[in-house]
């Protein structure tokens, strides 16, 4: 009881007065996990560099941003990089800014962290609580007014956690970032958080609702297409519930599913939608790889390559998606593809082809290299006749003269592959042996209460030493790696390389998604206990007189339609890039197809999008020259976009989508139209049927409507004589 009145004491009673605290933030520089291992057994998780910038300056940046005057930074393992690298950083010098440094060697969870902060006694009023590893651009704005807001109506409103949309893939059950399929419950008037599952059980599709908890809530949204951003608003009263509760030791599992299944407290969660920004978190390779693309993309302006931000080196924009900073040495024959960043002082060899990567500073890479969706840190020496695809190479790793590493594979620090050795699929290399215990996934990086403790600190200790450097005296294993070769691969872990695809850099691989899409089963179906059933995009189909009502929302279809688009343009652009077969596109798209709850037109119409706008960003000086462009792509994708023409229908929705474009976002075709319908017609994406019927139905439009059918009229007029001669 006294650590609650402690806790109590602090809560300013005016709110008003609440209001005028300046906004604090706590950063847990620890994500207490082991899924970026070997790499962390060397460097801390929020110093590994994103599209070359460590990751903590990009949270810390957008805090600033926020409005937030004092950060908070828990440390605990590897501490002593992360407090030297924040001490001879500019975040240390910033005037309206204050970075402070909490150092443990104890705390093996966020429960553990926010318990040692609450003793501090540092934190006075509503604080944002987010870890070193999340990039965002969000405005806090308003998600901190109604955090406001609602506390003074009700003080038992203690956090706000802020989602976005983001549908999982009915295939893996995994959102585009690699994290399992996540179900929430949400009154749709109060926003209130009434459930949360993740569901790492890929097999299993049910969720269960507890009877009460739809009895008592008149409305509820059930959801499995929203993305938990770990971000989270929350009242001083969050530190002494951690305090009061010492089994809380996971900020998900334990503390927000104990506050949702407390009765006798009453304790509330609210959530907090975000439509335009971006929020994420890196919580595996997976979406360090889906983060980093976003970056390179601008998704996440202005925390991007060529803006200037927290000590980042210059780096120019360039031509789709290429940024290249200074002092860089490339050869004229190297051919340096889209969205990829060579950093500062890196030089490249003849016939090097480099496309979807990230490349660090002072990086040597050779000849005759090919080097595809790739992360390059610092210092990295690729000699002549390398091949790697879908890969991350820490600071100083050589990989010499012909060796190839396969897909998914992870390079620690300074690793040596052998000439000529092909690295597997998915392989994790180190100079470290592997630990003999295993940690659990939710513990510290070298602390686990229970087991391993030995093992791990003794490595720990080795490399802090050293300052993160290996210590002279390691043994090291050569003969794994061919000759030359310097490291471990390490073993898998339980379940082989079955699992590692769900959390790798690499793609999911053509042949894994073929068997998991023969056994999902699409009509999986959500069972509350008390026999309602739920469709997986949260409609009720309830067969009792349950007083449980849906909130339909339909302004989310349009929304959902957006999304859609952009994520099958991504996949087109993807499979343009890296050059991906037709049939695996499919997959991809009807993966996403399923998810959105999208028609074939639908599909059509995001295909047809995509191609042109492909069309309109390849080169060209004239409107003949962008004719030839589409021409080109619809001949190279035409399989895919027939592919969802099944009947006139479609055919006619495609000719509406060209309408839509050439008058809003792409009227560069405008002149075109009837040039490129000629096209299409040719290329027998579009039946003389569809393209009459489309010209039938505009007759009694209005005269603004039918300017593409005037400018078709010759065609038209060729293709109604064609038919008439037929008949």
């Amino acid at each position: 009881m006294g650590a609650q009145k402690k806790g109590a004491a602090r809560v300013s009673e005016d709110p008003d007065d609440l209001a005028r605290q300046p906004l604090q933030a706590i950063l847990l520089a620890d994500s207490f996990a082991t899924k970026f291992r070997p790499i962390t057994l060397e460097r801390p998780k929020v110093l590994l560099p994103l599209v070359n910038i460590p990751m903590i300056n990009y949270t810390l940046a957008w805090l600033e941003s926020a409005g937030v005057a004092e950060v908070f930074v828990f440390c605990c393992a590897h501490s002593r990089q992360v407090i030297d690298y924040l001490e001879n950083s500019e975040w240390y010098s910033q005037p309206n800014f204050s970075v402070k440094t909490i150092e443990s060697h104890h705390s093996i969870s966020a429960g553990d962290a926010l318990r040692l902060i609450y003793e501090r006694n540092v934190i006075h009023g509503d604080f944002v609580l987010i870890s070193g590893d999340t990039v965002s651009n969000m405005s806090l704005t308003q998600a901190l007014q109604e955090h406001k807001d609602r506390k003074k109506k009700d003080d038992k409103a203690v956090m706000t956690m802020i989602i976005k949309q983001s549908k999982p893939s009915p295939i893996t059950h995994q959102s585009r970032l690699g994290t399992d399929e996540l179900f929430m419950a949400i009154d749709p008037n109060t926003k209130q958080l009434l459930y949360y599952e993740e569901t790492a059980d890929h097999s299993k599709g049910t969720i269960c609702l507890d009877k009460m908890l739809l009895a008592e809530n008149p409305s509820i949204s059930v959801h499995n297409d929203k993305q938990d951003c770990y971000i989270d608003i929350c009242s001083p009263e969050v530190l002494s519930l951690f305090t009061d509760n010492f089994d809380y030791q996971h900020l998900r599992r334990h503390f927000v599913k104990g506050l949702l299944l407390d009765d006798i407290m009453g304790y509330k969660i609210y959530t907090h939608e975000i439509h335009s920004s971006y929020a994420a978190r890196i919580d595996n390779y997976r979406s360090y790889d889906i983060v980093s693309k976003d970056i390179i993309q601008r998704w996440t302006y202005p925390y991007v390559p060529d803006v200037k931000f927290c000590g980042n080196r210059a780096t120019k924009l360039e031509r789709q998606g290429m940024y290249r900073a200074s002092e860089i040495v490339q050869s004229r024959s190297a051919q340096v593809g889209p969205f990829t960043v060579i950093g500062y002082s890196t030089r490249i060899g003849s016939n090097t082809k480099i496309s979807n990567s990230v490349i660090g500073e002072g990086c040597t890479i050779g000849s005759n290299v090919l080097i595809e969706g790739s992360y390059i840190w610092d210092n990295v020496t690729i000699e002549d006749g390398c091949e790697l695809r879908h890969a991350i190479l820490c600071n100083g790793v050589v990989m010499k003269a012909g060796s190839v590493l396969k897909p998914g594979v992870v390079l620690s620090f300074k690793v040596v592959i052998g000439e000529h050795f092909v690295v597997p699929a998915y392989s994790k290399v180190s100079l470290l042996p592997q630990p003999t215990v295993e940690d659990s996934d939710e513990e510290l990086e070298y602390a686990d209460s229970s087991s391993g403790t030995v093992e791990l600190s003794s490595i720990q200790g080795t490399v802090d030493q050293s300052n993160g450097k290996i210590s002279e005296s390691s043994e090291v294993h050569k003969s794994e790696l061919g000759t030359g070769g310097v490291g471990y691969i390490w073993a898998t872990s339980e379940g082989g390389h079955e699992e590692e695809w769900r959390h790798s850099v690499a793609p999911i691989p053509a042949d894994k998604l073929a068997e998991i899409t023969q056994a999902v089963n699409d009509d999986q179906e959500l069972v509350t206990q008390d026999g309602t059933v739920l469709t997986p995009a949260g409609e009720f189909v309830s067969d009792t007189n349950s007083n449980v009502s849906l909130d339909d929302d339909n302004e989310d279809s349009k929304d959902d339609s957006v999304y859609f688009e952009k994520e099958v343009e991504a996949t087109f652009l993807r499979a343009v890039e890296e050059n991906v077969k037709v049939d695996l596109v499919i997959l991809e798209v009807n993966s996403l197809r399923l998810s959105y709850n999208m028609t074939s037109a639908d599909c059509a119409g995001a295909i047809f999008y995509s191609m042109m706008k492909l069309a309109l960003k390849t080169p060209h000086s004239s409107a003949s020259e962008l004719q030839r462009n589409v021409a080109n792509v619809i001949t190279t994708w035409q399989k895919l976009l027939k592919s969802y023409l099944p009947d006139i229908d479609e055919e006619i929705e495609v000719i509406l989508k060209f309408e839509e474009m050439c008058l809003e976002s792409a009227k560069d075709f405008s002149p075109l139209f009837a040039r490129i319908l000629h096209v299409l017609y040719d290329k027998e994406i579009l039946q003389e049927d569809a393209i009459l019927r489309w010209a039938d139905e505009k007759e009694d439009a209005d005269e603004s409507d039918k300017v593409f059918v005037k400018q078709s009229e010759k065609l038209i007029q060729w293709l109604r004589e064609a038919s008439e001669e037929e008949d």
